[in-house]
């Protein structure tokens, strides 16, 4: 989604307009802050903090200097922010957000200190909506409402929990209603003022907070303000590097999307689902030109590998061939059934075999095409060898874990391990490279 040029002295002259316009209507809001964009493009909570008070600071200066008062602009703004499901860290940055704000209208003299109160709209983050396990979304949503509502936000928008891959029906947005009547109705959370004030953990966040968006507050000034930033692409540019390390740390499961790169429901199929088709992720945004925010949520790189292997024409068969060690060859079993499953691979799993001969039997009759040993590490080092040999090409082989041997197996001609340090969306990429016809 493109923010270029969003200022210019004709959109100055028509806020000015605007404002003189209301002039008698008290408390209506007519400029936008919408830093919900950075949020929903992958950008950190400072940065999101950050550019949104730039972003302000910016329209005070162009009306003010329009000859408008401080009081009539800053009491006309409206902050749209973003909140993600970092719970406690959006409550801080609520509350940091308008601790700043003030500070920054103050500095333009108001006559009346109702000015510098920040007026917040928050909405649920659409970054980590996913389309597997879409109903996950009614938790993180959840969660992010309930977060900002504790923060105090004037008014807030929960979004349906399909809106990643349709237009959300009556259904959806009954329920995504329903999530803030629950708030305020059961949990009353509309009857208490700051809740987290005086808290320990959340202060020292507010102020952690605070003073990193400061800091890139200050940066953006001195380099000629939000707008030119923004023209220049260098916002865009720094949103969009946060939105790339995030990927990363999911494809890593640094950070974790339930349902999408862990804990994978490996039998949902959600090609018929989709509507949105818009681009090849499926998550219905396009990018527009190069000062563009990629609007790419963390979920879809794990989902066109879903995606694509419900489009192929075979489904690929893991074998968890569990031998050895009880309790580590359960849990290597679990672990690599959470692996594979995130591409929606068949999980053939087992309670285990007395000899690898004997697994290895057992999964070329299952017609598996992956075959992963599960033991102990100690093991690995006779049993692995053992039963690539024996497999002989048959199928892939991976050994789950990182054992001390990992090397020595390597020699032995060994080289898929599967273990916490994968990159797991690239590991997968290059299983479905194999394996789909």
């Amino acid at each position: 989604m493109c923010i270029r040029d969003r200022i210019n002295p004709e959109a100055v002259e028509n806020a000015k307009k605007i404002i003189e316009a209301v002039k008698e209507v008290p408390g209506v809001k007519v400029i936008a802050v919408d830093s919900v964009l950075f949020c929903n493009g992958g950008a950190f909570i400072f940065q999101e903090l950050g550019y949104a008070l730039a972003w302000g600071a910016q329209w005070l200066t162009a009306l003010t200097d329009a000859g408008l008062t401080i009081d009539e602009v800053a009491s006309r703004i409206k902050f749209n922010m973003g909140v993600s499901s970092n719970y406690f860290m959006e409550l801080a940055k609520f509350r940091a957000a308008r601790m700043l704000w003030a500070q920054i209208v103050e500095q333009y003299k108001p006559a009346s200190a109702d000015s510098a109160k920040m007026h917040v709209h928050a909405a649920t983050s659409q970054f980590n909506q996913t389309i597997y396990d879409a109903h996950v979304n009614l938790l993180r949503s959840q969660t992010e409402a309930m977060s900002a509502a504790l923060a105090g936000v004037d008014s807030i928008t929960v979004v349906p929990f399909d809106t990643p891959y349709k237009t959300p029906d009556t259904f959806s947005e009954r329920i995504a209603r329903n999530q803030q009547f629950l708030l305020k109705e059961e949990s009353h959370l509309d009857k208490v003022v700051d809740p987290a004030g005086g808290s320990y953990y959340v202060e020292t966040l507010t102020v952690s907070i605070a003073n990193e968006a400061w800091k890139l507050f200050l940066e953006v000034e001195d380099k000629g303000g939000f707008f030119a930033e923004v023209n220049n692409g260098e916002v865009q540019k720094a949103v969009n590097a946060s939105c790339e390390k995030r990927h990363t740390d999911v494809a890593r499961r640094k950070e974790i999307l339930l349902g999408t790169n862990q804990y994978p429901n490996i039998n949902e199929m959600a090609a018929d689902k989709i509507e949105k088709k818009e681009c090849k992720c499926a998550c219905g945004n396009e990018e527009k030109g190069e000062n563009a925010l990629l609007m790419k949520r963390a979920a879809t790189d794990f989902e066109a590998l879903r995606l694509a292997t419900e489009a192929a024409s075979n489904r690929p068969k893991v074998f968890m061939l569990t031998i050895g060690n009880l309790a580590m060859r359960l849990a290597r079993a679990q672990f690599s059934t959470n692996f594979f499953g995130c591409a929606g691979y068949e999980i053939i799993d087992n309670l285990g075999f007395d000899t690898v001969e004997a697994g290895v039997d057992a999964a070329l009759e299952k017609g598996a095409d992956v075959i992963v040993l599960c033991s102990s590490d100690d093991e690995y080092a006779t049993l692995a060898p053992e039963a690539f040999k024996y497999l002989n090409g048959r199928a892939e082989f991976v050994v789950a874990g990182a054992p001390a041997c990992m090397d020595d197996l390597k020699a032995a001609g060994i080289n898929e391990f599967i273990h916490v340090r994968c990159n797991v969306l690239e590991t997968l990429q290059n299983f479905n490279a194999k394996l789909l016809k």
